[in-house]
Protein backbone atom coordinates (compact mmCIF):
# COMPACT_ATOMS: atom_id res chain seq x y z
CA UNK A 1 0.00 0.00 0.00
CA UNK A 2 1.11 3.40 -0.88
CA UNK A 3 1.95 5.57 2.03
CA UNK A 4 -0.46 8.40 1.97
CA UNK A 5 2.15 11.32 2.63
CA UNK A 6 -0.36 14.20 3.59
CA UNK A 7 -0.05 16.34 0.90
CA UNK A 8 -3.56 16.24 0.61
CA UNK A 9 -4.36 17.17 3.90
CA UNK A 10 -2.06 19.80 3.79
CA UNK A 11 -3.61 21.38 0.33
CA UNK A 12 -6.69 21.36 2.64
CA UNK A 13 -5.25 23.31 5.54
CA UNK A 14 -3.53 26.02 3.35
CA UNK A 15 -7.00 26.37 1.39
CA UNK A 16 -8.72 27.41 5.06
CA UNK A 17 -5.68 29.87 6.08
CA UNK A 18 -5.58 31.24 2.46
CA UNK A 19 -9.62 32.10 3.12
CA UNK A 20 -9.54 33.01 6.79
CA UNK A 21 -6.72 35.41 5.09
CA UNK A 22 -8.98 36.79 2.69
CA UNK A 23 -11.72 37.27 4.76
CA UNK A 24 -9.33 39.34 6.96
CA UNK A 25 -7.87 41.51 4.10
CA UNK A 26 -9.23 44.97 3.85
CA UNK A 27 -11.07 45.35 0.32
CA UNK A 28 -8.88 46.48 -2.41
CA UNK A 29 -8.48 49.99 -3.68
CA UNK A 30 -11.53 50.49 -6.41
CA UNK A 31 -13.29 47.66 -5.92
CA UNK A 32 -16.94 47.41 -5.10
CA UNK A 33 -18.06 47.76 -1.61
CA UNK A 34 -17.92 44.28 0.87
CA UNK A 35 -20.77 43.32 2.33
CA UNK A 36 -20.80 44.94 6.17
CA UNK A 37 -22.36 48.07 8.01
CA UNK A 38 -19.40 49.47 9.65
CA UNK A 39 -15.76 50.13 8.26
CA UNK A 40 -12.45 52.19 8.44
CA UNK A 41 -11.12 53.71 5.70
CA UNK A 42 -7.40 52.54 5.59
CA UNK A 43 -6.19 53.43 2.41
CA UNK A 44 -2.43 52.18 3.59
CA UNK A 45 -3.61 49.06 4.21
CA UNK A 46 -5.13 48.19 0.99
CA UNK A 47 -8.72 49.83 1.57
CA UNK A 48 -11.87 49.56 3.74
CA UNK A 49 -11.43 47.75 7.09
CA UNK A 50 -14.65 45.47 8.21
CA UNK A 51 -15.79 46.57 11.74
CA UNK A 52 -17.75 43.52 13.44
CA UNK A 53 -19.44 45.63 16.03
CA UNK A 54 -19.37 49.45 15.94
CA UNK A 55 -19.37 50.82 19.61
CA UNK A 56 -22.53 52.60 20.39
CA UNK A 57 -24.85 53.50 23.54
CA UNK A 58 -28.50 53.43 22.57
CA UNK A 59 -29.72 56.34 21.26
CA UNK A 60 -31.94 57.13 24.42
CA UNK A 61 -28.51 57.68 26.73
CA UNK A 62 -27.72 60.81 25.21
CA UNK A 63 -29.25 63.25 27.52
CA UNK A 64 -28.87 66.94 27.34
CA UNK A 65 -28.41 66.51 23.39
CA UNK A 66 -32.54 65.98 22.10
CA UNK A 67 -32.26 68.98 19.73
CA UNK A 68 -29.09 67.73 18.05
CA UNK A 69 -30.38 63.89 18.43
CA UNK A 70 -33.47 64.62 16.52
CA UNK A 71 -32.26 66.44 14.05
CA UNK A 72 -29.35 64.45 12.69
CA UNK A 73 -31.92 61.27 12.96
CA UNK A 74 -34.04 62.89 10.86
CA UNK A 75 -31.62 64.15 8.59
CA UNK A 76 -29.83 60.34 8.25
CA UNK A 77 -33.51 58.77 8.08
CA UNK A 78 -34.13 60.75 5.01
CA UNK A 79 -30.66 60.14 3.72
CA UNK A 80 -31.46 56.42 4.09
CA UNK A 81 -34.69 56.74 2.43
CA UNK A 82 -33.21 58.13 -0.87
CA UNK A 83 -34.34 61.68 0.32
CA UNK A 84 -32.09 65.03 -0.53
CA UNK A 85 -30.00 65.38 3.16
CA UNK A 86 -26.87 67.60 4.36
CA UNK A 87 -23.50 67.00 5.49
CA UNK A 88 -23.54 67.50 9.25
CA UNK A 89 -21.05 69.07 11.67
CA UNK A 90 -21.15 68.28 14.82
CA UNK A 91 -18.84 71.16 16.62
CA UNK A 92 -17.99 72.34 20.46
CA UNK A 93 -17.49 70.91 23.83
CA UNK A 94 -15.60 67.79 24.22
CA UNK A 95 -17.07 64.75 26.01
CA UNK A 96 -20.26 66.27 25.21
CA UNK A 97 -21.26 63.07 22.87
CA UNK A 98 -20.73 64.12 19.49
CA UNK A 99 -18.91 61.12 18.23
CA UNK A 100 -21.70 58.54 20.28
CA UNK A 101 -24.17 60.46 18.56
CA UNK A 102 -23.44 59.72 15.21
CA UNK A 103 -22.50 55.44 16.11
CA UNK A 104 -25.72 55.90 18.15
CA UNK A 105 -28.11 57.15 14.95
CA UNK A 106 -26.45 54.57 12.43
CA UNK A 107 -27.29 52.08 14.88
CA UNK A 108 -31.07 53.26 15.37
CA UNK A 109 -31.35 53.84 11.39
CA UNK A 110 -30.59 50.50 11.02
CA UNK A 111 -33.09 48.57 13.46
CA UNK A 112 -35.68 48.08 10.80
CA UNK A 113 -33.61 47.97 7.61
CA UNK A 114 -32.38 45.05 5.55
CA UNK A 115 -29.87 44.35 3.16
CA UNK A 116 -28.49 46.97 0.95
CA UNK A 117 -30.82 49.06 2.74
CA UNK A 118 -29.27 48.87 5.49
CA UNK A 119 -26.86 52.35 5.85
CA UNK A 120 -23.17 51.99 5.91
CA UNK A 121 -21.15 54.06 8.25
CA UNK A 122 -17.60 54.52 7.29
CA UNK A 123 -15.04 56.16 9.30
CA UNK A 124 -12.39 58.50 7.86
CA UNK A 125 -9.24 59.17 10.17
CA UNK A 126 -8.09 63.15 9.75
CA UNK A 127 -4.70 62.24 8.62
CA UNK A 128 -5.88 60.53 5.69
CA UNK A 129 -8.72 63.36 3.70
CA UNK A 130 -6.13 63.74 1.34
CA UNK A 131 -7.57 60.55 -0.30
CA UNK A 132 -11.05 61.20 0.33
CA UNK A 133 -11.78 61.37 -3.62
CA UNK A 134 -9.98 57.96 -4.03
CA UNK A 135 -12.64 56.76 -1.67
CA UNK A 136 -15.69 58.59 -3.33
CA UNK A 137 -14.77 57.02 -6.81
CA UNK A 138 -14.92 53.63 -5.07
CA UNK A 139 -18.07 54.46 -3.55
CA UNK A 140 -19.94 55.91 -6.26
CA UNK A 141 -21.24 52.86 -8.06
CA UNK A 142 -22.23 51.09 -5.24
CA UNK A 143 -26.02 51.06 -4.60
CA UNK A 144 -25.55 51.24 -0.95
CA UNK A 145 -26.03 54.71 1.04
CA UNK A 146 -23.23 55.60 3.37
CA UNK A 147 -22.15 57.99 5.86
CA UNK A 148 -18.64 59.32 5.84
CA UNK A 149 -17.34 60.35 9.31
CA UNK A 150 -14.47 61.84 10.30
CA UNK A 151 -14.03 62.08 14.08
CA UNK A 152 -11.97 65.57 15.69
CA UNK A 153 -11.50 67.20 12.14
CA UNK A 154 -9.16 69.81 12.12
CA UNK A 155 -6.47 71.85 10.41
CA UNK A 156 -3.32 73.70 11.67
CA UNK A 157 -1.73 76.49 9.55
CA UNK A 158 0.30 74.94 6.99
CA UNK A 159 -2.32 71.69 6.09
CA UNK A 160 -3.79 71.96 2.76
CA UNK A 161 -5.49 68.96 3.08
CA UNK A 162 -8.44 70.57 3.96
CA UNK A 163 -8.73 71.69 0.29
CA UNK A 164 -9.36 68.29 -0.54
CA UNK A 165 -12.45 68.11 1.53
CA UNK A 166 -13.66 71.05 0.22
CA UNK A 167 -13.77 70.01 -3.39
CA UNK A 168 -14.68 66.11 -2.42
CA UNK A 169 -17.81 67.62 -0.51
CA UNK A 170 -19.07 69.79 -3.08
CA UNK A 171 -16.53 71.70 -5.29
CA UNK A 172 -15.02 69.08 -7.51
CA UNK A 173 -16.13 68.07 -10.99
CA UNK A 174 -17.39 65.08 -9.87
CA UNK A 175 -19.26 66.40 -6.63
CA UNK A 176 -20.25 63.84 -4.30
CA UNK A 177 -21.77 61.27 -5.20
CA UNK A 178 -25.56 60.69 -4.35
CA UNK A 179 -25.54 57.99 -2.03
CA UNK A 180 -22.91 59.47 0.05
CA UNK A 181 -22.59 61.96 2.58
CA UNK A 182 -20.22 63.18 5.51
CA UNK A 183 -20.48 63.76 8.93
CA UNK A 184 -17.73 65.31 10.75
CA UNK A 185 -17.12 66.12 14.84
CA UNK A 186 -14.84 68.73 15.58
CA UNK A 187 -14.29 71.26 18.78
CA UNK A 188 -13.90 73.65 16.20
CA UNK A 189 -17.01 75.64 14.41
CA UNK A 190 -14.66 76.59 11.52
CA UNK A 191 -12.60 73.37 11.91
CA UNK A 192 -9.66 76.04 12.15
CA UNK A 193 -8.34 77.33 15.23
CA UNK A 194 -8.90 80.59 16.32
CA UNK A 195 -5.77 82.09 16.20
CA UNK A 196 -4.89 81.20 12.97
CA UNK A 197 -8.48 82.65 11.66
CA UNK A 198 -7.61 85.92 13.72
CA UNK A 199 -3.26 85.79 12.61
CA UNK A 200 -5.21 85.57 8.73
CA UNK A 201 -7.20 88.72 9.59
CA UNK A 202 -4.17 90.76 10.68
CA UNK A 203 -1.33 89.85 8.57
CA UNK A 204 -2.95 88.86 5.05
CA UNK A 205 -2.90 91.42 1.98
CA UNK A 206 -6.75 91.19 1.43
CA UNK A 207 -7.49 90.30 5.24
CA UNK A 208 -10.90 89.06 4.34
CA UNK A 209 -10.05 86.68 1.16
CA UNK A 210 -7.32 84.95 3.47
CA UNK A 211 -10.21 84.22 6.53
CA UNK A 212 -13.02 83.22 3.90
CA UNK A 213 -10.52 80.99 2.20
CA UNK A 214 -9.74 79.11 5.51
CA UNK A 215 -13.36 79.24 7.02
CA UNK A 216 -15.47 78.25 4.07
CA UNK A 217 -14.98 74.49 4.71
CA UNK A 218 -17.37 74.64 7.10
CA UNK A 219 -20.29 76.17 4.67
CA UNK A 220 -19.96 72.83 3.31
CA UNK A 221 -21.76 71.53 6.37
CA UNK A 222 -25.61 72.08 5.87
CA UNK A 223 -25.95 71.12 9.51
CA UNK A 224 -24.58 73.16 12.02
CA UNK A 225 -25.10 71.00 15.46
CA UNK A 226 -23.55 72.33 18.42
CA UNK A 227 -22.91 71.09 21.40
CA UNK A 228 -22.14 73.13 25.12
CA UNK A 229 -20.99 72.07 28.63
CA UNK A 230 -23.73 70.36 30.48
CA UNK A 231 -25.03 71.99 34.17
CA UNK A 232 -25.36 69.90 36.77
CA UNK A 233 -29.10 68.54 35.86
CA UNK A 234 -28.25 67.31 33.00
CA UNK A 235 -25.87 65.74 34.32
CA UNK A 236 -27.51 63.64 36.61
CA UNK A 237 -30.11 62.93 34.18
CA UNK A 238 -27.26 60.87 32.00
CA UNK A 239 -26.65 59.51 35.24
CA UNK A 240 -29.51 58.41 36.11
CA UNK A 241 -30.07 57.46 32.96
CA UNK A 242 -27.16 54.99 32.75
CA UNK A 243 -28.45 53.64 36.00
CA UNK A 244 -31.91 52.61 34.98
CA UNK A 245 -31.04 51.17 31.29
CA UNK A 246 -28.33 49.47 32.81
CA UNK A 247 -30.19 48.04 35.91
CA UNK A 248 -27.70 49.27 38.61
CA UNK A 249 -28.50 48.20 41.97
CA UNK A 250 -27.97 51.67 43.86
CA UNK A 251 -29.91 54.57 46.18
CA UNK A 252 -30.96 57.26 44.39
CA UNK A 253 -29.63 59.56 47.11
CA UNK A 254 -26.07 57.53 47.26
CA UNK A 255 -26.01 57.74 43.44
CA UNK A 256 -26.23 61.86 43.53
CA UNK A 257 -24.34 62.00 45.89
CA UNK A 258 -21.46 59.79 44.29
CA UNK A 259 -22.08 61.57 41.17
CA UNK A 260 -21.54 65.15 41.89
CA UNK A 261 -18.46 63.94 43.85
CA UNK A 262 -16.78 62.57 40.99
CA UNK A 263 -17.88 65.20 38.71
CA UNK A 264 -15.98 67.60 41.43
CA UNK A 265 -13.34 65.05 41.10
CA UNK A 266 -12.43 65.53 37.29
CA UNK A 267 -13.30 69.74 37.42
CA UNK A 268 -15.66 68.92 34.68
CA UNK A 269 -19.60 67.82 34.07
CA UNK A 270 -20.05 66.13 30.46
CA UNK A 271 -21.51 63.37 28.96
CA UNK A 272 -17.98 61.30 28.82
CA UNK A 273 -17.60 62.28 32.90
CA UNK A 274 -20.98 60.44 33.46
CA UNK A 275 -20.10 57.62 31.35
CA UNK A 276 -16.83 57.31 33.10
CA UNK A 277 -18.44 57.23 36.81
CA UNK A 278 -20.99 54.60 35.57
CA UNK A 279 -18.05 52.31 34.51
CA UNK A 280 -16.05 53.01 37.77
CA UNK A 281 -19.95 52.26 39.35
CA UNK A 282 -20.47 49.26 37.53
CA UNK A 283 -17.00 47.64 38.40
CA UNK A 284 -17.52 48.68 41.92
CA UNK A 285 -21.01 46.47 42.03
CA UNK A 286 -19.38 43.56 40.11
CA UNK A 287 -22.27 44.49 37.11
CA UNK A 288 -21.49 44.02 33.42
CA UNK A 289 -22.70 46.84 30.92
CA UNK A 290 -23.99 44.81 28.29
Amino acid sequence: MAKDDGSAGDTALLARIAAALDRLAPAALGGALPDGDAFVWEPAQGGLVAVPHVAHVDLSLLKGVENQRETLLGNTKRFAEGMPANNALLWGARGMGKSSLVKAVHEEVNRDRKGEGRLVLIEIHREDIDTLPLLLRTLRTSKRRVVLFCDDLSFDKDDTSYKSLKAALEGGIEGRPVNTIFYATSNRRHLMPRDLVDNERGTAINPGEAVEEKVSLSDRFGLWLGFHHCGQDEYLAMIEGYVGFYKLKIAPEELRRRALAWAMGRGARSGRVAWQFIQDLAGELGQQLD
